[in-house]
């Protein structure tokens, strides 16, 4: 999520800050990476029940994704509105 805000990234809002408390940073991660992701917290999974698209298996909250070398390359979807 900070990588996207501060690069421009459209689609991406981020209004919390990534304090994981507004879902405005709502992605889908593409079915290949997935797997990669460490697992969703509780708090995250929570929230992603008040985002404003539809939540679908592949749904993630960016602000919760921490980047690492595992992840370069990550591929994400921007859902049609946050």
């Amino acid at each position: 999520m900070q990588g996207a805000t501060l690069n421009g990234i459209d689609g991406i809002e981020g209004e919390c800050g990534g304090s994981c408390s507004c879902a405005t940073c709502h992605v889908y991660v593409d079915e290949a990476w997935a797997s990669k992701l460490p697992a969703m917290a509780e708090a995250e999974d929570e929230m992603l029940d008040c985002a404003e698209s539809e939540r679908k298996g592949n749904s993630r909250l960016s602000c919760q994704i921490k980047m690492s070398e595992e992840l370069d390359g990550l591929v994400v979807y921007l859902p049609e509105k946050q």
